[in-house]
């Protein structure tokens, strides 16, 4: 185990954090029971960004109620696959989750791979608001001359929040330069990884191609459990529609398949490819944070 260490005494919050794949929900299971069992109790918050969405449960990995064991969940299946999600709100759905568990004398654990998600909440980032305006008029923008173009006028305006988004990121590009246009700059509003007395952050990690394979054994279960024909389910409910949900992996892959654009196999070659990509973005993102915990998964 690595990283900072933390004053003695109970904390206040617990966050699990990881790359996709390496067992972070069934570790923030077990560690409930045993708070349960030592007679105090835990309730777990999701930090993972799809996995707010009604419906998207093969793709995300979803814990099913039985896997649950008895321990209460927060913000899974809130919102419909046709709500663009913020991070602002979902900040406020889980602040509101995180104080009502402790007004109940329970500590929550927040858990996920979506690293804004998880600082947002852990931080208690102040989120710009948006600028309906600008929004539409960057927006427009993209569709224009794609997210390359975007990348490298954020990448003059505020040179270490390109670095830390990607070029083909559209959304967040937008969102980045909003922020720009509104408050000067986007790379203020990213972690500093203050220290935290009242929060333990427990990192999950595997060697690289232990993890490789888990993938590629995940991506197996989802197929195998019927991702296909929940996908078509979530077209009925309006998935194309969305701006964010029909980008979760797995489920953009199927809907190129679904749409003629590739074959099945090509839509699950190259959903183990984005998922194993997205993992090294996560590792990127947690291994600056040297408060995280780190141990073998």
């Amino acid at each position: 185990m690595s990283g900072t260490a933390r004053p003695t005494g109970q904390p206040r919050l617990i966050a699990v954090v990881g790359a996709t794949a390496v067992g972070k929900s069934d570790l923030a299971v077990e560690l409930a029971l045993q708070r349960e069992a030592d007679g105090a109790g835990a309730e777990v918050v999701n930090a993972d960004s799809m996995q707010v969405y009604r419906g998207m449960d093969i793709g995300t990995a979803k814990l099913t109620e039985p896997d649950r064991r008895g321990v209460a969940h927060h913000l899974l299946d809130v919102w419909p696959v046709t709500k663009t999600a913020t991070l602002a709100e979902y900040q406020r759905l889980a602040l509101a989750a995180i104080d009502e568990i402790r007004a109940r004398g329970k500590v929550p654990i927040v858990v996920g791979g979506s690293g804004m998600y998880v600082h947002a909440v852990i931080d208690r980032w102040d989120i710009p608001g948006t600028d309906p305006k600008v929004r539409a008029e960057l927006d427009a923008e993209l569709i224009r001359v794609g997210p390359e173009m975007l990348h490298e006028r954020l990448a003059q305006l505020d040179p270490a929040a390109a670095i830390a988004i990607l070029p083909t990121n559209g959304r967040r590009i937008v969102r980045a330069l909003e922020v720009i246009a509104m408050r000067g700059s986007f790379s203020a509003q990213l972690p500093t990884f203050a220290p935290n007395p009242d929060v333990q952050l427990i990192g999950l990690r595997a060697p690289r191609p232990q993890l490789d394979e888990r993938i590629q054994q995940r991506v197996d279960r989802m197929w195998q459990a019927g991702l296909v024909d929940e996908v078509r389910r979530l077209e009925q409910a309006g998935l194309r529609d969305g701006r964010t949900a029909p980008r979760a992996l797995g489920y953009a892959q199927v809907l190129s398949f679904l749409a003629g654009d590739c074959t099945e196999q090509q839509a699950r070659d190259d959903t183990v490819a984005a998922t194993r990509r997205f993992v090294r973005r996560q590792e990127s993102w947690f291994g600056r944070d040297p408060r995280i915990e780190w141990q073998d998964a």
